[in-house]
């Protein structure tokens, strides 16, 4: 599918009043899209609100968007092998099955569900792992997640939105911020199985009938992000400063990226999940925001006095990288509501509270 069709669903009164998210943080999806979905529970037959499955569901993005599903009233099953859980229980509405999204297991579980919607957010490896050994990455996280769509489709689901990549597929551009209709240039590995995640979902999606959508995230960031991994520079930055070593920056740090806020981010899942729109879509600030600020910011709001670490280059990584929000604004009525340095206040706050937490003795009373 070289262009993506589009199409504006009715769209119900808007909803007054913020969601709340757990640990201190508020976000509020798009009015109308959590309306839909309230809407689809008052026109079904059994009562029951919209059924959604959320692979990645106890992850980074997936729990912040599974509090927001569960906020308007859907019931979720999250498919996850928690190997990168965010730490933050899921409301106890939600059913959970641990697994594999392409296991014989998720299948199962899918199959017994009857999503009408499938959010695939689960992702394994990042663009230097995909480098080390392609031929696993595909393995464990292409393979995985074509087998997922497969079993989305034969389970019923009417509609499945599927996580992806911006920086990654666009590659390298002289135009910035880069829209949907650039042709992809993945420079990496990780970057061409996402541009082939995006060509199996939508030609199984046109072969069975199902309503497809790929959502081209900028860099994601804020709480509950792991900050142990490959990935993630505001994370890694913040767990380096509160261990009290150096901060670390790959190249020069003029290069730049286009950093958008995790309750933005599951805001822009709950709209795609209430959408017509298909084909693939940008979710990002339409800024570009180079690594030397993002660092510099946080060790200020660390009030450190410390020098960054400047590394070599990694391979395989973009210079530059900006998404133009447009369509999203458009289509699903969406836009980056948070700040850069707010963005940033807040995860800082997020990661110390969460670093103090850990440090203080948990204390239990004694019996006998």
């Amino acid at each position: 599918m070289s262009h993506a069709e589009y199409q504006t669903a009715s769209l119900a009164p808007a909803l007054a009043g913020p969601i709340t998210i757990g640990s201190g943080m508020s976000s509020k999806p798009p009015a109308w899209a959590a309306q839909a979905i309230r809407v689809r529970q008052q026109q079904g037959t059994d009562g029951d609100g919209l059924r959604i499955a959320v692979t990645g569901g106890a992850g980074f993005i997936g729990s912040h968007t599974v509090e927001m599903l569960v906020a308007t009233d859907a019931m979720v099953l999250v498919i996850d092998d928690y190997s990168h859980p965010s730490g933050e229980p899921l409301p106890d509405e939600v059913e959970v099955v641990l697994a594999d999204c392409g296991s014989e297991a998720a299948a199962k579980a899918l199959a017994s569900f009857k999503p009408e919607v499938v959010l695939h957010l689960a992702s394994k490896g990042g663009v230097q792992k995909a480098a080390g050994d392609p031929g696993d990455h595909v393995r464990a996280s292409l393979a995985s997640t074509v087998g997922l769509f497969h079993s989305a489709i034969k389970a019923g689901a009417r509609r499945i939105v599927t996580a992806s990549s911006g920086g990654a597929i666009y590659g390298e551009r002289a135009k910035l911020p880069a829209r949907e209709t650039y042709k992809p240039a993945p420079v990496s590995a990780y970057g061409a199985a996402k541009r082939s995640e995006e060509i199996y979902v939508a030609t199984l999606g046109l072969r069975h009938g199902t309503s497809t959508l790929a959502l081209r995230y900028g860099n994601v960031y804020g709480p509950r992000q792991d900050g142990s991994g490959e990935a993630g520079v505001i994370a890694i930055t913040c767990c380096r400063l509160l261990e009290g070593t150096a901060p670390r920056i790959h190249g020069d740090g003029k290069q730049t990226r286009d950093f958008v806020y995790v309750t933005d981010v599951a805001s822009a899942n709950v709209a795609a999940i209430s959408s017509r729109l298909i084909g693939e879509v940008n979710i990002a600030t339409g800024r570009e925001t180079s690594v030397n600020s993002i660092v510099d910011g946080l060790i200020a709001a660390s009030d450190q006095r410390v020098r960054t670490e400047f590394l070599p280059m990694r391979p395989f990584e973009v210079r530059r990288a900006c998404l133009s929000p447009a369509r999203a604004q458009r289509h699903l009525r969406w836009t980056a509501t948070v700040s850069t340095s707010s963005g940033l206040k807040q995860t800082w706050s997020w990661f110390c509270k969460h670093h103090l937490a850990l440090q203080t003795p948990q204390v239990s009373a004694s019996v006998g």
